[in-house]
């Protein structure tokens, strides 16, 4: 069984999707249940879905990407005993998922490969739970995004339920009751698309948090989101992206936002146009959706002169991205979100220590505005943000009279 697999394309492609995930070398018999649940949701999520491929003995580089190809060892390779396996992963499974075990060796190493099928009857539901990585009565998707999470919106059960229609449609009557005539809240397309934004931000959102674990040190964020009004999953060419991208990128030598390198390093996934490092994680979706995030050292204080900086790199760059893309009319709501920041000071050149302190540990702040708008005026805009922001740290209105100019200057518009 598998002869007829290019195990090589599949275990050397190097980019998660809906068909294909990989997990570092670990041994079966280690794992706390937690670690096997895991499995138990990608299996589920992915005989819902398409079906695909667990490839175990692929780690991370620096960079979180799926391209250490260690392999496993004979012992971590014996550990995937197909009749353990299996008797684990049904256990959370109904009806049971079809699914083998395959060991290939690729290069002289050896992996083990979950080849899970597209269920071929009745969708699978998950029949227990366990603490957070599984929930019952469940049916799971794998998405294209490479999340294996619930099935939660009408037009994914409704996706899952035509499947399964094609395949037996005597057997779920009583389901498809249940599912779609039992619903007394139907969902608008609008509140639909602002589910599908809010997916990809938190995606966004996990991937840096998970690169944020090699960080040392106390650190606070910035979170930088837009979001237009409208949800369409495939509006621009991944190649639109980093042409816009590239297009509204203005040279700072000193950039506190996207920085010299930044576009060279960015890559496309399955979805966006991404840039990450241990510190820093920025993305555009084909939505049309940016989202930044970045952790700095809580140092007791952050500089008015950072913040400043910051913000007017940040309007610049969005107003050209969203006018490059198209946006003039349409409204883009802006959220930002500073984190870990009670009592932090604000620091002020000629300031005594500690005049100016936050005394909230999540500072918000959120506009909505068109490309247009932003175009015609980010600089009064990114003064707007500053000011928003200086204000939970109890800095004075007046505190901000040059601050116009002095984002003018930064940018060489002087």
């Amino acid at each position: 069984m598998g002869a007829d697999i290019d195990w090589k394309s599949i275990i050397y492609r190097g980019v998660e999707s809906d068909e294909l995930d990989y997990k570092a070398a670990q041994n079966w018999l280690q794992l706390p249940r937690s670690g096997k649940a895991k499995f138990v949701r990608h299996c589920l999520a992915m005989a819902n879905t398409k079906g695909g491929y667990v490839v175990v003995g692929v780690g991370e580089d620096a960079s979180g990407q799926p391209a250490v190809f260690t392999g496993l060892t004979p012992e971590e390779a014996q550990s995937f005993d197909p009749t353990a396996v299996g008797s684990f992963i049904n256990r959370y499974a109904d009806p049971q998922i079809d699914f083998t075990l395959e060991r290939p060796v690729v290069d002289g190493k050896r992996y083990v490969v979950f080849v899970i099928r597209r269920f071929s009857s009745l969708p699978h539901v998950c029949s227990a739970g366990y603490e957070h990585e599984l929930l019952q009565g469940v049916f799971y998707i794998r998405t294209a995004d490479a999340s294996s999470r619930p099935a939660y919106r009408s037009s994914e059960i409704h996706g899952i339920i035509q499947r399964a229609m094609r395949n037996q449609r005597e057997q779920l009557g009583r389901m498809i009751r249940g599912l779609l005539y039992e619903t007394h809240n139907a969902v608008t397309p609008a509140e639909e698309g602002q589910s599908h934004f809010a997916e990809e931000t938190a995606h966004s959102h996990n991937f840096f948090m998970k690169r944020r674990k090699n960080i040392s040190g106390p650190s606070f964020t910035i979170e930088l989101t837009v979001t237009p009004d409208e949800y369409v999953s495939e509006r621009f060419t991944l190649s639109e992206l980093r042409h816009q991208a590239e297009a509204a990128y203005d040279f700072h030598p000193n950039s506190a936002f996207i920085a010299p390198g930044d576009l060279r390093e960015a890559y496309v996934t399955n979805v966006s146009l991404r840039f990450a490092s241990e510190a820093r994680v920025w993305q555009i979706y084909q939505s049309g959706l940016f989202h930044f995030i970045a952790a700095y050292p809580l140092k007791g204080s952050v500089e008015y002169r950072f913040l400043l900086d910051f913000f007017a790199d940040a309007m610049q760059f969005l107003s050209g991205l969203y006018a490059g893309l198209g946006f003039d009319e349409q409204s883009l709501q802006i959220a930002l979100a500073l984190n870990h920041v009670e009592n932090l000071e604000l620091g002020i050149e000629g300031t005594a220590p500690d005049r100016y302190l936050c005394r909230i540990p999540e500072i918000t702040v959120s506009q909505t505005r068109t490309a247009a708008d932003l175009a015609s005026g980010y600089i009064s805009h990114a003064a707007g943000l500053l000011r928003s922001v200086c204000e939970r740290f109890n800095l004075p209105e007046g505190c901000h009279r040059n601050a116009p100019q002095m984002m003018k200057k930064h940018l060489n518009l002087l």
